[in-house]
């Protein structure tokens, strides 16, 4: 298994704390550099890695940060607004349009970086963040290659369930719902309810498949689990997610190559299939054999092959074209 503090232990990196703005929200940051000294450099092709929703920095994107920074790249993972160490209120909000800014500033602020390429930033989403760096890359052209790991799309998951499974009168009943409780906050001065990412007992889980279960366990009962990933989205705020649409305009990355990374077991790799064929540039769907969505976080097989095709995509694309 792979946790962020049992791999920084043996990392061949240096780390900086970082911190960078979206729209006055103070972002935290964590920057990895090789500390071997036969890859070190002046400017360095860079990679900007997001964490999927509900999570943060110290987990699975930090996991796919320091083992690319090993292999030679200035590699940047950081919290979203309104989640872990940076800033924002109210606390756990999942705001799509603020997550898909987020990625911009990051791109502002590395390329301001002495040490940082500025014409070689790529750009790296884990689950939701997979969507949301597709959209953010659409009309961003700094961000010069876009890669995904188990890709989901949040906001069709909201709309339409896992494996679009939900039923339209479900979803009626889920805006209703969230109706309701926007108005108690707004009338009656309620206070804000929550609803988790995952669940928070195996009781919530009958009947929930594979992907459920392992999501529960990486989250709220493995070393994975970190006191700043408290499993909070605000309820009445959900409305903005059911209305986001990650895939709605692929082909605006034009000719900048996607890799998208997915487990041949995963609930989600329709995902990762829909925004392939979208795509209109060089592209590649890389499957890990056996794999599903979650255990592409920190199962070693399955992340080392992950790695592989990763370091290999950006070296192409980042490091190769600027020879």
């Amino acid at each position: 298994m792979y946790y962020y503090q049992d791999v920084i232990r043996t990392a061949a990196v240096t780390i900086e704390k970082v911190e960078f703005k979206n729209q006055g929200i103070t972002l935290a940051g964590l920057i990895f550099k090789p500390s071997d000294k036969k890859l070190q450099q002046s400017g360095y092709p860079a990679i900007i890695v997001g964490h999927p929703a509900g999570g943060v920095k110290e987990q699975t994107a930090s996991v796919y940060a320091v083992k690319l920074a090993e292999r030679g790249f200035l590699t940047l993972a950081f919290d979203a607004a309104y989640q872990g160490e940076s800033g924002g209120e109210p606390r756990y909000l999942e705001d799509p349009g603020m997550r898909v800014e987020d990625f911009r500033c990051a791109v502002d602020y590395l390329s301001t970086r002495a040490d940082v390429e500025a014409d070689a930033i790529g750009i790296l989403g884990m689950c939701a963040a997979g969507g949301y760096v597709i959209k953010a890359a659409g009309t961003d052209t700094r961000m010069k290659a876009i890669a995904t790991v188990s890709m989901a799309d949040l906001g069709d998951m909201f709309r339409n369930g896992l494996g679009r499974t939900m039923k339209p009168e479900e979803l009626q009943g889920f805006l209703a719902q969230i109706a309701a409780q926007r108005t108690r906050e707004a009338a009656q001065g309620a206070p804000v309810a929550y609803m988790g990412y995952v669940a928070d007992s195996e009781a919530e889980l009958a009947g929930k498949a594979r992907d459920w279960w392992e999501g529960y366990e990486y989250y709220r009962t493995s070393p994975a689990r970190h006191p700043r990933s408290v499993n909070k989205m605000i309820l009445s705020h959900v409305d903005r997610l059911i209305a986001f649409t990650a895939l709605e305009h692929v082909e605006l990355l034009g000719q900048r190559p996607l890799l998208a990374v997915a487990g041949t077991e995963a609930g989600t790799k329709y995902f990762a299939e829909e925004a392939v064929a979208q795509a209109i540039g060089p592209k590649e769907l890389f499957w890990v054999k056996g794999s599903t969505h979650i255990e592409l976080y920190y199962k070693e097989p399955y992340v080392d092959q992950a790695i592989e095709r990763l370091d290999a995509f950006f070296k192409k694309y980042l490091k190769e074209s600027k020879k």
